[in-house]
């Protein structure tokens, strides 16, 4: 199955649906999961310092005997130690990885480095200067996090990896917003919380209904989850998921497939979203 790339703001390419190592990943050794990833068709992998499995996804990517240009591995900065920077703590990563260069760094919380924000991004920027990590970004960043590092910014950061679904839709504008701006690529993990973490709110009647036209103009099955990543990438966001389930892992990756929603199938999911506001992940600024 051939994954459809997204551009990003310095001319690289990115695959629009990324595995990630992180919640019930997260601590664990992951070694089986990404190589059944790989093996099922995910060529972007989203890893991170804080994720504490980086040694067992580098043993995945070696084991996997792909060639390093055919996977496109993210990785994220976790908290700075005394005497430690953005780039050295690459190179750790780097190490545990078994890899000369990531394709994606992201400061991963930007309550990490309050105060210190444009310091840790002309870091970042060394990163990709040294091509350390050929392309750069941030995660968590609201609206004046990226004001804060975009103000004198030699590059600006190429994604934005936030939670999104329709709970938090309305909330996001303004930063989406700023994405389109400044070309940023927005990136979602959480996508499926209003499904699986929160059901039985206003959008499970409204996904139903449009799973079951899906799945009667395809003539094949669809599911409540792929009727939520359709409406991710129907927007050009990058879906970061994850699971242990190679069903599941394909279905994540066959939503590629799934028929389009209609303009009216996304506003009632926009309206039914806009009903209520959950927030799984909540981070101090």
């Amino acid at each position: 199955m051939t994954i459809s790339t997204l551009t990003l703001n310095d001319g690289n390419q990115v695959p629009g649906i990324a595995f990630g190592t992180g919640t019930a990943l997260r601590q664990q050794d992951v070694q089986n999961p990404v190589e059944n990833a790989i093996a099922n068709g995910f060529t972007h992998l989203d890893g991170a310092q804080m994720y504490e499995n980086e040694e067992s996804l580098g043993i995945a990517i070696q084991a996997s005997g792909k060639p390093r240009s055919a996977l496109f591995v993210t990785t994220k900065l976790n908290r700075l130690q005394p005497d430690q920077t953005a780039k050295t703590a690459l190179q750790v990563s780097l190490k545990k990885l078994g890899l000369e260069y990531v394709d994606l760094y992201l400061v991963h919380v930007p309550g990490h480095h309050a105060g210190r924000l444009k310091e840790v991004w002309k870091m970042m920027e060394e990163c990709k200067r040294e091509r350390l990590a050929k392309s750069i970004g941030v995660s968590n960043f609201g609206v004046a996090h990226l004001q804060e590092i975009l103000e004198g910014a030699e590059f600006p950061p190429s994604v934005n990896q936030v939670e999104i679904h329709p709970y938090v839709w309305k909330s996001l504008q303004p930063v989406i917003a700023l994405h389109k701006e400044h070309g940023i690529i927005t990136s979602a993990y959480g996508g499926l919380t209003p499904l699986f973490r929160v059901p039985g709110g206003p959008l499970d009647p409204v996904v139903e209904k449009i799973r079951t036209r899906l799945e009667s103009t395809r003539g094949q099955p669809v599911s409540i989850g792929q009727v939520l990543n359709k409406w991710l990438q129907q927007y050009g966001i990058l879906v970061v998921t994850t699971s242990s389930k190679a069903d599941r892992m394909r279905e994540y990756l066959d939503t590629a497939n799934v028929p389009e929603l209609t303009p009216e199938e996304i506003e009632s999911i926009e309206n039914a979203g806009a009903q209520r506001y959950y927030k799984f992940l909540v981070l101090s600024d």
